[in-house]
């Protein structure tokens, strides 16, 4: 925690609150989170998670072996011959015309809607399952501290424009007062006796309220009061949706019960930024002897696969 935060009234009480209620947040996001999948060559053709991502055992192996974070960890740990991670994923709806079968018959120009994936990539990796949740864990708590920034900056923002504002208010009332040199030549009307009280209860009220603004007490409660606020609604900066879909071999979306598809439960995970997006995920165990050699052009290789 940002050490001066410590100076904030009753800081240990609020802030135990708020991470106790970002605690229960992170266990059921954990919680949620899919089961492991074996993501290698020989999985490919029967598991249909797997058969949706990639297109071709070849290109699952591409993806993996692009994958800077994956070798990295591989290096750091020459004793371990696999390695829980997550693959990310852009997930694409396309609505196309396609060829199906309507009994015996074949209909062209059929309305469809097909499933793409693609920008595979692989960003944190652990050991196990329950080291990968860890990790996850620590990049939720990074997500919320990026949130509580990005409040803090608009706060600040705030903060600035109303001090603009009051610095004006205060040149306007110090003008109507009759100060400077219109206090010397004149100008204007004069303020009678009650207009005069008026405005200076006006002044000190304005003095005060621009001493609050800066005042370093005030600063820290506000930063601290974001930081509670993160952490206690930490469901509304990061959350996890699922979309269950029936889809066949060539990832065409079916009704429900149609022959030669799969019903499947896709995850994904709200990402923020200038453009927010919503990326596919999956948690995968991925074994070193799937690597292409380090170096190697990864097309040619495939293809002689």
């Amino acid at each position: 925690m940002i050490p001066r935060l410590r100076m904030a009234r009753r800081y240990r009480e609020r802030l135990a609150s708020a991470v106790a209620a970002y605690l229960r947040d992170e266990a059921k996001i954990l919680a949620s989170l899919p089961a492991a999948h074996e993501a290698s060559v020989g999985a490919w053709s029967s598991d249909p998670y797997l058969r949706a991502f990639f297109a071709t055992p070849e290109d699952l192996t591409a993806a993996f072996s692009r994958s800077e974070a994956l070798r990295e960890y591989f290096d750091r740990h020459p004793d371990l011959e696999e390695a829980y991670a997550v693959l990310g994923m852009a997930m694409t709806e396309r609505h196309v015309l396609g060829v199906a079968m309507e009994g015996e018959t074949i209909r062209r120009d059929v309305a469809q809607t097909t499933i793409c994936f693609g920008d595979h990539q692989v960003r944190i990796c652990a050991g196990s399952e329950a080291a990968l949740h860890r990790e996850i864990g620590g990049r939720l708590v990074e997500q919320l501290a990026l949130e509580g920034l990005a409040k803090l900056a608009a706060d600040r923002r705030e903060l600035q424009s109303r001090g603009r504002e009051l610095l004006q208010e205060r040149f306007a009332l110090f003008q109507t007062q009759g100060v400077g040199m219109r206090s010397v030549a004149g100008g204007g009307d004069e303020a009678s006796a009650d207009e005069l009280a008026r405005l200076h209860a006006a002044i000190e009220a304005n003095a005060a309220e621009l001493a609050a603004l800066s005042a370093p007490t005030e600063v820290i409660e506000l930063e601290f009061e974001r930081v509670c606020e993160v952490l206690s609604e930490s469901s509304a900066h990061i959350y996890l949706t699922k979309k269950r879909l029936r889809i066949d071999l060539m990832n065409v979306v079916q009704p429900h019960g149609a022959r030669g598809s799969h019903d499947i439960e896709f995850n994904f995970a709200r990402v923020p930024g200038s453009k927010p997006e919503q990326r596919a995920f999956s948690v995968v165990r991925y074994f070193r002897r799937e690597l292409l050699p380090a170096g190697l052009h990864i097309d040619p290789a495939i293809r002689a696969l």
